[in-house]
């Protein structure tokens, strides 16, 4: 199930139950972690998640109601007036680029899939502007395939854990396939970026509230 070309490197049996205590301690902390785009098909999330790089989830739902009421499929969304369509998402930032791209990728899914997002990594990473962590997303949420999903939340905050070495997301969604339970995948993953967003700040992090404090190893942390 691995779906990263790295070697997986081993993991200290003290690592995986400290995850364990982790995960569940942020399961108590927040029970119910989702996606915090809103969409009701894949396609949509799919655009969701495009036009959520370098943006807030907060400010691509303000966007994406009047995107998808004016392409509401691929079919719609590949003949779109590029000028019309980049006014549309102007405010999500870069544009000029996530127009170029959500247009190409519609025209993907048109003539090579019938117009439907394809459910395997392969062929998701294969659409224009569509890298890992957006097919993972897409996945893990829209049709249920365990999927760990890396962002900046998570990256800092599986570093600060000591659950990677790596900078790098390929390696690092590599690290945490071989320490979290397949079955948990897109819900730990989940997990951490949420408290990555929330709590693990990147600058300011709110120790004072963390719900894992005391798991943490991370030398920069602050103690309440």
């Amino acid at each position: 199930m691995l779906r990263s070309t790295a070697s997986p490197r081993p993991v200290p049996i003290r690592l995986r139950q400290r995850a364990d205590r982790i995960l569940a301690a942020l399961s108590v902390a927040r029970p119910a972690p989702r996606v915090e785009l809103r969409y009701d098909t894949p396609w949509q999330l799919l655009v969701a998640t495009i036009l959520s790089a370098q943006c807030t989830d907060r400010r691509v739902n303000q966007v994406t109601p009047a995107l998808f009421r004016r392409y509401p499929t691929p079919e719609a969304c590949m003949k779109a007036e590029r000028s019309e369509f980049e006014g549309l998402i102007r405010s999500t930032g870069f544009f000029k680029s996530k127009a170029k791209h959500l247009i190409e990728c519609s025209r993907a899914l048109c003539e090579r899939h019938h117009g439907h997002v394809p459910r395997t990594m392969e062929a998701l990473s294969s659409l224009p502007g569509v890298g890992r962590k957006t097919a993972n997303v897409v996945l893990g949420n829209a049709f249920r395939v365990p999927s760990v999903i890396v962002d900046t939340h998570v990256r800092r905050v599986a570093g600060r854990l000591g659950f990677t070495r790596s900078t790098d997301p390929d390696r690092i969604e590599l690290d945490l396939q071989c320490l979290i339970p397949i079955s948990q995948w897109t819900l730990g993953s989940q997990q951490l970026l949420l408290h990555g967003r929330y709590v693990c700040l990147a600058r300011k992090p709110k120790c004072d509230v963390c719900p894992i404090f005391a798991e943490c190893p991370w030398e920069g942390k602050k103690r309440p």
